[in-house]
């Protein structure tokens, strides 16, 4: 068998040969790097590579560039409960961008975000996207920073969507004015007694929304005493616990702001499974799909998770600056069932 465009894998020279361009132009164009391609050429170099039926081999390219193509997701601590709408934002990012996307997965301990971005570091992504909150008492920070320092040198691009403070470009969300909103929809609807489930005490997150919460039933001259902050894990087998907790006090108590949906759901749980649903309103934070299937259907802040991701990608084509890029994205609190207004 003769080794022709025939009879083997068309090869990037093969493209360039029949659209008439230069190799080169040829990569660029079929790489969405345009720049220097005229719009004719890189018709006729997509047209080329679609009647020979080629595709880019990226392990080729890995080695050429010294980095694969595409964007690496870090999560931290994905919950297993719901789906992660931080991933599904960028899964969909790379989608409209045709950028390969790889998941890795970080557990939950401090130390494993740092192995995780060393694994990733190890496959040489182009993009690297760390997600995931961070503990204010987080030890490992320093290693982290020297790990994605490291990953940056060698070529890489990080881009954080979690809280600021890291010397790295973040798309973060504002968590205590969400949390400060949700309080003033809440009192507005006519709630006056007030609990909060919380997640890990030093999550930044956790930290922020409930903050927030509580600066904004403050600002309304409602005090939620500590008694009735709750501390648990971030999910919602630990808020399904913690609403039992609260209740068997006899605590007096119309609203419970939960800090995220998955523990939101939690506590709607606990409250059907005790008949306690008509009696105690519930608000989470995210606005997560699985909430399309909820009744009743759920106050939450909502959070635009695609947004979030599209900042974040957009990023990943910028220049580093100094100091790094910090986007804010805010949400907004959508009034749905679980709250209904209180009428005395």
């Amino acid at each position: 068998m003769t080794d022709s465009a025939t009879t083997r894998a068309a090869r990037l020279a093969d493209v360039a040969r029949l659209a008439g361009v230069s190799a080169a132009t040829a990569s660029r164009a079929l790489n969405g790097n345009d720049r220097g391609v005229r719009e004719a050429n890189r018709a006729r170099v997509l047209e080329a590579a679609k009647t020979l039926g080629y595709t880019t081999n990226l392990a080729a390219q890995a080695v050429a560039r010294g980095r694969s193509r595409g964007v690496m997701l870090v999560a931290k601590g994905m919950p297993d409960d719901f789906a992660n709408p931080i991933t599904a934002g960028v899964l969909k990012a790379t989608q409209r961008r045709s950028l390969p996307f790889t998941l890795v997965s970080a557990g939950t301990e401090q130390s494993d975000l740092v192995e995780a971005v060393n694994l990733a570091r190890s496959h040489r992504p182009e993009t690297l996207v760390i997600t995931g909150g961070r503990a204010a008492d987080d030890t490992t920070i320093p290693a982290l920073i020297e790990a994605l320092r490291h990953y940056e040198d060698e070529g890489g691009r990080v881009v954080l969507i979690s809280q600021e403070g890291l010397p790295f470009d973040t798309v973060t969300y504002a968590n205590r004015q969400g949390g400060y909103d949700m309080a003033t929809a809440l009192v507005d609807l006519g709630y006056r007694e007030f609990a909060v489930i919380s997640g890990m005490k030093h999550g930044m997150t956790q930290r922020d929304r409930t903050e927030g919460f509580v600066a904004g039933l403050a600002d309304a001259d409602i005090e939620v005493s500590a008694d009735r902050i709750l501390v648990g894990e971030f999910n919602r087998d630990a808020a399904y616990a913690m609403t039992g907790e609260l209740l068997r006090r006899n605590v007096n108590v119309e609203a419970i702001f939960a800090v995220n949906d998955a523990m939101a759901l939690g506590v709607l749980t606990f409250l059907r499974d005790t008949g306690d649903s008509r009696r105690v309103a519930v608000a989470g934070f995210d606005d997560i799909k699985a909430l399309r299937d909820i009744t009743p259907s759920l106050t939450t802040v909502h959070m635009p998770w695609e947004q979030i991701a599209e900042e974040a990608l957009a990023m990943t084509v910028l220049p580093r600056t100094t100091p790094p890029r910090t986007t804010v994205v805010k949400g907004h609190v959508i009034v749905r069932e679980s709250t209904p207004r209180v009428t005395r």
